[in-house]
């Protein structure tokens, strides 16, 4: 059974940064697929960033390239969002999901994933 913990979430001023966590256990995740997505109230949730733990293309929303990075610690099995240059638009519940039946590379789709935290809120002030 695979169990993601999310935290890392808060209040942040337009502008600011934030630092997601998302710790992975009850696998090996060397051959899976991890991804960030968030969902803003009375919205769908949506892609975030994504890459395959054991390498490959990472790939990003448009709305946040350049702004965020997703990254890993493989001895802590534990994934990251760097979040900067925050927006008002950024503000949404932050998911971390765990694709186990990922063979090449991850994917914008909620579907694919299989494994999901409980969330982290993120709010941007403006």
């Amino acid at each position: 059974q695979v169990q993601l913990v999310e935290s890392g979430g808060g209040l942040v001023q337009a502008g600011g940064s934030l630092s997601l966590s998302c710790a992975a256990s009850g696998r090996t995740f060397s051959n899976y697929c991890m991804g960030w997505f968030r969902q803003a109230p009375g919205k769908e949730r949506e892609f975030v960033a994504c890459f395959r733990w054991s390498g490959g293309i990472t790939y990003y929303v448009d709305s946040v390239k350049g702004r965020f990075t997703i990254s890993r610690d493989n001895a802590e099995n534990t994934v990251y969002l760097q979040m900067n240059s925050l927006k008002p638009e950024d503000t949404a519940a932050y998911y971390c999901a765990a694709d186990t039946r990922c063979y090449t590379s991850c994917t914008t789709l909620t579907s694919d994933y299989n494994y999901w935290g409980q969330g982290t809120q993120v709010t941007v002030s403006s």
